[in-house]
């Protein structure tokens, strides 16, 4: 007996489907935006130069901390979100989620101090990690042909990808058309552009939210009277904790490559850029110089010990700092490409996922055919061409060509996951049990891949191994602790339970 065909898309559906598009890819907007405007912004903000080497690490650290912190809190009231979005609605947590991450993107670019840019981006990632579990929840209750309701999930979650070629290109934009905006408290500054630029997908929200349904299956058992107060002590009943610990660590696995290697390519790439090992020499020089008269002996013998390339025209500390802000615009723009090549990457990889979930119904098999080439290819990346293996000339094309082949099966993973929980829960628990394993594995467990490779491998690392500089070092800790997750992922993945056909709607 053959299945029934998948009903036709109504005007709704496609508003639907656009809305939940443009929130995925602002979620990836909102996360990938920090790391292009941070090092802006604190300067401006805390009134240091991050040309010297003070200054330097007092961003550095603020950097990590805004960074670490809003994501944990992110994942803390994530997953109180999912509770929520069993309990009052999945289109109501939706659009208030949507509007606080907007929102407190908007008032960002306004912020006067560094605390006061941490605490809205808390509450950017909040709104953020609300919106995942809520949008997810939601479509698939919305939809419930089996292949159609797939295939919405696949590709609305692609659109992720999309969000970090967004947010890159906008950020471009800001800083060339910088001068045309109004300026925000006397200056014309990008890096508040780029962050201001995070309402837009409250734009359409605010007329298009009348026109939205609630999920059909939730208000059903909402009106009927039997939809229950969701508990967390439900998702560790024999029926579902084996799934709600399988889900989780492979949330947690999948964040550990994302954070514990591809995020740590910014502190690599410029390894393997000619020329930038003088960058930290010049650091200390000028933080040793006189600004107001010629280069002091202390900052002079910093250059010449270091063995910087024409010291006699660095007279100046206007001179020393024009060459420091040369090198580093050519390691940013080495970083900004492999970046691109890395979104680009994930961005396929999203695509293929979607389309292979409705043509493969085992959920084990399906994620295999992503798990097992990342736990062979992601390693060989950052092992060969990461720490410069490959010779001056082909490293860095080479990582271009490995990262965009490494995301395509290591982020192409996420969109997996928003397919796959809504599938294994009641619909009373299926928010809750969403944001426990994207917030708890993911957001809590799986952020501390950095940690784990920049202070447990990478000590190790420089223990054993001797002659690399500091980025070919972060290279090797970024492969090991890739291969370690990936490694348990599909050790992890023998235990997944498949998803019910006759329990996904219950």
């Amino acid at each position: 007996m053959s299945a029934a065909p998948a009903p036709k898309l109504t005007a709704t559906h496609w508003m639907i489907i656009v809305i939940a598009a443009i929130g995925f890819a602002f979620d990836i907007y909102e996360l990938l935006v920090w790391p292009l405007v941070g090092r802006p912004a604190l300067e401006k903000l805390l009134g240091v130069d991050s040309f010297t080497d003070t200054g330097f690490n007092t961003i550095q650290s603020w950097f990590t901390y805004i960074m670490y912190a809003s994501a944990v809190c992110g994942g803390i009231f994530g997953l109180l979100g999912g509770y929520l979005t069993d309990w009052f609605g999945r289109r109501r947590v939706l659009t208030y989620s949507i509007l606080l991450y907007a929102f407190s993107a908007l008032a960002s670019g306004f912020a006067t101090s560094a605390e006061m840019l941490l605490v809205f981006r808390c509450l950017t990632f909040i709104g953020v990690c609300v919106e995942f579990v809520a949008a997810t929840a939601w479509l698939a209750e919305l939809f419930e042909h089996p292949k159609q309701r797939e295939a919405v999930l696949g590709y609305t979650q692609a659109f992720s990808s999309i969000g970090g070629l967004l947010v890159t290109g906008a950020f471009m934009l800001c800083n060339k058309f910088k001068l045309d905006f109004p300026a925000i408290y006397g200056d014309h500054e990008a890096w508040r552009y780029t962050l201001i630029s995070g309402v837009l997908p409250a734009i359409p929200l605010i007329f298009i939210r009348p026109f939205l349904p609630e999920s059909p299956a939730w208000q059903a058992k909402r009106q009927a009277g039997i939809l229950t107060r969701p508990s967390f002590g439900e998702l560790f009943t024999p029926l579902l904790r084996r799934v709600t610990l399988t889900s989780t660590i492979l949330m947690m696995c999948a964040y550990g490559v994302a954070f514990g290697a591809i995020q740590l390519l910014p502190q690599i790439v410029p390894g393997l850029v000619q020329g930038s090992g003088q960058l930290t020499v010049l650091r200390k020089a000028i933080e040793k110089s006189d600004k107001a008269g010629a280069t002091s002996p202390e900052a002079l013998k910093i250059l010449q010990d270091g063995k910087v390339k024409e010291v006699d025209k660095l007279t100046t500390h206007e001179a020393m700092k024009a060459r420091a802000m040369e090198l580093f615009d050519s390691t940013q723009q080495a970083v900004s490409r492999v970046q691109l090549w890395q979104e680009l990457g994930g961005l396929v990889g999203r695509f293929a996922l979607a389309y292979l979930a409705v043509v493969i119904i085992s959920r084990r098999k399906l994620l295999r055919i992503f798990q097992i080439p990342a736990l062979i290819i992601t390693p060989l990346v950052f092992l060969y061409f990461a720490t410069g293996r490959a010779g001056p000339e082909w490293s860095l094309t080479g990582l271009q060509i490995g990262i965009f082949v490494a995301a395509f099966f290591a982020v192409g993973q996420f969109s997996f996951w928003g397919n796959y929980l809504p599938m294994v829960y009641p619909v009373k628990l299926r928010g809750t049990g969403e944001s426990f394993a994207a917030n708890v594995g993911g957001r809590m467990l799986g952020t501390s891949g950095n940690p784990i490779a920049i202070w447990v491998v990478l000590p190790l690392i420089t223990s054993m191994l001797t002659g690399f500089s500091r980025p070919q070092m972060t290279a090797h800790a970024a492969g090991i602790t890739a291969f370690l997750f990936c490694l348990l992922a599909v050790i992890v993945t023998f235990f997944l339970p498949e998803p019910k056909a006759e329990a996904e709607h219950e």
